[in-house]
């Protein structure tokens, strides 16, 4: 095939190990050209401006700014991105915020390397890929609406194990401001008490 026909895509992981191994496999197919990678979402913005691909593999956990924010500016300064996550996270949460962020699709890092392919070619006809894995995590796992800056301050106080006096002393807010704040908390993640907030708050990875 003619260089200049094929699909030219960007990594965007932390795991060097991945991306060497993606970019050696991805080279083999024909129509797929890797033209440069990136280890972290400020990198991987950098090389999108100026590469310009027609297809960027996104993960969604990386340091620095992470794949949900990272897929944000990348809408910002290239409208026309067409970006695919490939991730190993498992809740439905950063890959639903990616999504309405931007993202054409996603799969999990698991997924069988055909069809990796084939949804490296259906983003860049610029269609709607989610993997069965992907589509079965949106369903039994809804997403959470978003929590307000406070809401996150509070929420990571109560996985601190601070009593409402103690967050009350931290956030510089009165001890009944507390307690508005944690059942609203409480309201907004659909739960009863601290424990089951806190055992959503480290499954979803919220903080």
């Amino acid at each position: 095939m003619n260089d200049k026909h094929k699909i030219r895509v960007l990594i965007i992981d932390d795991h060097a190990i991945l991306r060497m191994g993606l970019t050696s496999l991805l080279e083999t197919t024909g129509d797929i050209d890797v033209v440069g990678d990136a280890s972290n979402g400020e990198a991987g913005l950098r090389k999108a401006v100026r590469l310009k691909p027609d297809v960027i593999l996104l993960d969604l956990m990386m340091p620095g700014i992470d794949g949900v924010e990272t897929m944000r500016r990348l809408r910002a300064s290239i409208p026309t991105v067409r970006v695919l996550v490939l991730t190993t996270f498992g809740t439905a949460d950063g890959i639903s915020h990616a999504l309405e962020a931007g993202a054409l699709g996603a799969v999990m890092k698991n997924v069988e390397f055909p069809e990796l392919v084939a949804a490296i070619r259906r983003t860049a006809r610029g269609e709607r890929v989610l993997s069965d894995e992907i589509s079965r995590i949106l369903q039994v796992d809804p997403p959470l609406p978003p929590l307000s800056p406070r809401q996150r301050e509070i929420l990571a106080a109560l996985v601190q194990g601070l009593t409402n006096a103690d967050i009350a002393s931290k956030l510089d807010i009165s001890f009944e401001m507390v307690k508005e704040h944690i059942k609203a908390l409480f309201a907004k993640l659909g739960v009863a008490n601290r424990a089951e907030a806190v055992a959503i708050a480290l499954r979803k990875h919220i903080l």
